[in-house]
């Protein structure tokens, strides 16, 4: 493991330490440890030295989010809105904008990114939301749901229509007309933040707006979730990984009818499936980071494929280690009880699991002889 990542990781293990089944069931976690964590731009490790971040490649950064993805799919979960945050700026943001925005996010100042609306989420064409010029800014009016981190955010990068195209707008959560309800007792990653937030014709200057008005919704869209789909995937990672240590540990220390769990074949089982789902998600998520760092054009199919083969995996691996644990990983904070609440989202967001399979299904008839 490279040193800056060993260091990294280190530090996801001093601060959590065992304090995730708590800050699952107060659906809540400590603003200053998102603070201390962002400030050591642990929370988008890809963002460069000359922006003040530590400059991770696409996969040591993944074999952190795993690691945080192993330890609390919350504090993941606000790590991958927080990185989409900065990966849009440093994708879509004109020099000067960059310039201003991607040290803040290495300083400690926290983000989130606003998709969805009430009738907008797997096809945002459809969103409503809308940037219209006034004066020499903008107004921003409109909804966004489920907006994980947004809790605790500083800054939100929101997706709206604008001049007959799209338009990414970097508002302060503290601006007049800003409003954000917390969703109240999610089913999964119940600490990572999850609001509804409101616009009401919030005032902007044009510098608020990442590149201009008016461009195409597709490569906004593609901008954030490439991003996002591959943290969520190697996210997953970690909760495989979680999962496949808390059945072994209970397997070999738990006998029934005179023998070890890990003695049953059936046991035996679970954990072999375990270990190879693991060891799947890790590949295709690790094809992905390589596609990254090439600047691959299978980039997107490489991370739909890894955020769909993670997710799976991820939901289907959470279940196995309910199976082995039973009774003792049911109850509610405990590691494999989170990871099951946890990965079954993980087929929801970024693009649910039917989403990734329409793209790999159009792949697959594109790329036929």
């Amino acid at each position: 493991m490279p040193e800056p990542l060993a260091a990294a990781t280190a530090v996801v293990d001093e601060l959590v330490g065992d304090r995730a089944g708590a800050w699952d069931l107060a659906g809540e976690i400590p603003v200053a440890l998102l603070r201390d964590l962002g400030a050591r731009g642990l929370l988008c490790a890809q963002v460069g030295a000359a922006s003040g971040g530590p400059g991770f490649t696409s996969h040591d950064n993944g074999e952190l989010t795993a690691h945080t993805g192993s330890r609390c799919s919350s504090l993941r979960s606000v790590m991958t809105s927080q990185g989409m945050a900065a990966w849009t700026i440093q994708r879509l943001a004109a020099p000067e904008q960059a310039a201003a925005l991607l040290p803040q996010l290495v300083e400690g100042r926290l983000a989130a990114v606003g998709f969805s609306e009430a009738d907008a989420g797997s096809d945002l064409s459809a969103m409503s939301t809308s940037l219209i010029a006034d004066g020499d800014g903008f107004v921003l009016t409109g909804r966004k749901v489920w907006v994980t981190g947004a809790s605790y955010a500083d800054l939100l990068v929101v997706f709206a229509i604008c001049e007959g195209g799209a338009a990414a707008v970097v508002v302060p959560a503290s601006a007049p007309g800003v409003r954000v309800e917390r969703v109240a007792d999610p089913m999964g990653c119940r600490a990572a933040g999850h609001a509804h937030v409101s616009f009401d014709g919030v005032r902007l200057p044009a510098s608020s707006v990442l590149g201009g008005p008016g461009l195409p919704l597709p490569l906004l869209v593609t901008a954030a979730l490439t991003y996002g789909r591959i943290s969520v995937a190697w996210g997953c990672v970690g909760i495989l990984r979680a999962c496949r240590q808390a059945a072994a540990r209970h397997a070999a220390s738990r006998a029934q009818f005179g023998k070890e769990l890990s003695g049953h074949q059936l046991v035996q089982r679970h954990l072999a499936e375990l270990f190879v789902a693991e060891q799947v998600a890790t590949q295709a998520c690790g094809h992905a980071s390589d596609c990254w760092e090439a600047g691959s054009p299978g980039l997107v199919l490489a991370t739909v494929l890894a955020k769909h083969v993670g997710a799976g995996h991820a939901a289907q691996g959470a279940s196995r280690a309910v199976q082995v644990l039973a009774s003792a990983g049911t109850q509610d904070g405990h590691a494999v009880a989170r990871a099951y609440r946890d990965a079954k989202l993980m087929e929801i967001i970024e693009g649910s699991s039917e989403i990734c399979q329409l793209i790999l299904a159009e792949h697959a008839v594109a790329t036929a002889e």
